[in-house]
């Protein structure tokens, strides 16, 4: 699977992370209201975004959200844990400016995603913290289900519950992002 597409949509344009996405993606992130309800809160504090900027490097699956017209940069999101023998992929590590919340950027980010995933894989993931209300909440809007799994994972130093929601090729032709 091609975990680093260049993606456009109506408004976005979706594009590999790389190093020099630092400063943008930190004036974003350096949001405190943004974590406030994300399992690592801190990752607003120049240290903890920095260590995540890292893995996200390390991870070759991110990707940078840019208004298409404007070039300026709103967040990221990452196609992770490709499994092609249980034929799964996850979407995951979304964030978003806080100036483009209810606007439908979530949305086009998803359903571009989506569209892309399902060229290669028939089921996508998203674990979502369990107190994250306003991701699930986001989540659920676009057809994903909770599942009744749950995976821990360490971030920060702390083991956080994440929730797992899912969605299938067949949700998504027939579902709220159908394309």
């Amino acid at each position: 699977m091609d975990r680093q597409p260049v993606l456009k949509g109506e408004r976005l344009l979706l594009r590999p992370l790389a190093p020099e996405d630092w400063r943008a993606l930190y004036a974003v992130a350096s949001d405190r209201e943004l974590w406030a309800q994300h399992p690592v809160p801190e990752r607003s504090q120049e240290p903890f975004f920095r260590e995540y900027f890292d893995k996200l490097l390390a991870n070759a699956g991110t990707l940078v959200i840019e208004k298409r017209l404007s070039g300026l940069v709103l967040g990221s999101s990452t196609f992770s844990n490709f499994r092609a023998e249980e034929d799964a992929v996850e979407i995951g590590s979304t964030f978003i400016a806080r100036t483009e919340w209810g606007d439908g950027t979530n949305r086009e980010l998803k359903q571009l995603m989506l569209i892309h995933a399902f060229n290669y894989v028939g089921l996508v993931e998203f674990l979502i913290g369990e107190e994250n209300w306003r991701s699930r909440r986001a989540i659920e809007k676009i057809g994903a289900r909770l599942t009744d799994r749950v995976v821990t994972a360490e971030n920060a130093g702390r083991k956080i519950p994440h929730l797992v929601y899912e969605i299938t090729r067949e949700e998504f032709a027939i579902g709220p992002l159908a394309a």
